[in-house]
């Protein structure tokens, strides 16, 4: 899946990185605390979130994210846009909430990110 791909099924809007949308998205997640982005995420993938503060960006760099998508009709002010642009990311913003956009993203094929759980803590 392309974040071409990904417009059309969120019905999305594009507002930072445009020029990037032909390449390939591998991976999402989906969070609200960017803690758990933090101890969970390991791959360049989209992250999926409704907050649209300065720590998102700060999250999406030090992973090297590639993709935020703004869930709930979300848009980030015009100066985490320009920092989002700065840092090479695509942004876009989608009306449906983060469960729609992550069922609708997972139902056109794209997988959340695998997640390795110690021995221990195995169900």
């Amino acid at each position: 899946m392309t974040f071409a791909d990904m417009v059309k099924v969120l019905h999305a809007k594009v507002l930072v990185g445009e020029e990037k949308i032909d390449n390939p998205a591998r991976t999402a997640c989906c969070s609200d605390l960017m803690s758990d982005v933090l101890a969970f995420v390991n791959e360049k993938t989209v992250l999926i979130t409704g907050l649209t503060n300065p720590h998102v960006l700060r999250t999406a760099d030090m992973l090297d994210l590639k993709c935020l998508v703004f869930a709930r009709g979300k848009v980030p002010t015009d100066d985490i846009l320009e920092a989002a642009e700065e840092q090479g990311l695509i942004v876009m913003t989608t009306k449906e909430t983060a469960f729609t956009t992550c069922g609708l993203l997972y139902e056109a094929g794209l997988r959340g990110v695998p997640i390795e759980w110690p021995e221990e803590e195995q169900a």
